[in-house]
């Protein structure tokens, strides 16, 4: 199969960012992405990187996590919390605890290097169909101190907005849309990540993050609740509060 499936090719104005100092692993994942029906634009160091999203608000950015002038995790965070733009994350790296970083920095996968052209292709079509058509339940719905207002894309607590990125409001939402309900690591991977495969340190990863903007106290959760061995269970009303067991 030739690079890129034209079966499932998107329309050419989709436009991917690659922001990568090795120019073999550029070229390669350029051309890859331009067959598989891309505009594709490439920066070479963190700087370059961060003023060609600012200026060019890519649909996505694929990113690598070590760059001269500017660090791959700083640029991330930029990237995420100033233009809300999906992030792929390359790295060389294969400790647990560097994914870990790009994932706590806002990225929504990576691949660590060597990785197949073929398979970033098909990560970068996957994010961007997770971000364009978001895990929530329609309409207007409340679940406790939480409300959704999916066509907005916006979560309230307590009547304030939650500052989310899109991949944790997301998650947020197919709990809010399942309250009280044992759901697995690998089912949130699924049904929130849209991946069949894929390292489950995503998942938890997100729901750290999560539990610091939707909980009083972080290390001792009452509304996303850990149940050992099985999964996380989404309790709107802590369950202290509505006297049923935990």
């Amino acid at each position: 199969m030739p690079p890129g499936d034209p079966r499932s090719a998107p329309s050419p104005e989709r436009r991917v960012l690659v922001v990568d100092d090795d120019p073999t692993v550029s070229e390669i994942v350029c051309r890859y992405l331009r067959a598989a029906g891309f505009v594709v634009d490439e920066a070479v160091d963190g700087q370059a990187g961060l003023l060609k999203a600012e200026q060019l608000r890519p649909d996505l950015v694929v990113l690598d996590r070590m760059l001269p002038l500017l660090d791959g995790i700083e640029v991330c965070r930029h990237i995420r919390g100033d233009f809300a733009i999906p992030v792929i994350m390359l790295t060389a790296l294969n400790q647990e605890e560097d994914r870990i970083d790009g994932l706590e920095a806002g990225a929504d996968d990576y691949l660590t290097k060597p990785f197949s052209p073929r398979e970033l292709v098909l990560r970068v079509q996957s994010v961007l169909r997770r971000s364009s058509v978001p895990a929530a339940p329609a309409g207007l719905v409340s679940a406790g101190e939480f409300d959704l207002d999916a066509q907005a894309h916006e979560v309230r607590l307590r009547g304030e907005p939650l500052v989310l990125t899109a991949r944790e409001f997301d998650l947020l939402a197919y709990l809010i849309g399942r309250p009280h309900t044992v759901l697995s690591r690998e089912d949130l991977l699924r049904s929130v990540w849209g991946w069949e495969f894929g390292d489950l340190s995503t998942v938890t990863v997100h729901v750290r993050r999560l539990r610091e903007k939707i909980e009083a106290d972080p290390a001792e959760p009452s509304l996303l609740n850990t149940v050992w061995g099985v999964g996380y269970r989404f309790d709107p009303v802590p369950l202290a509060l509505t006297g049923r067991p935990s």
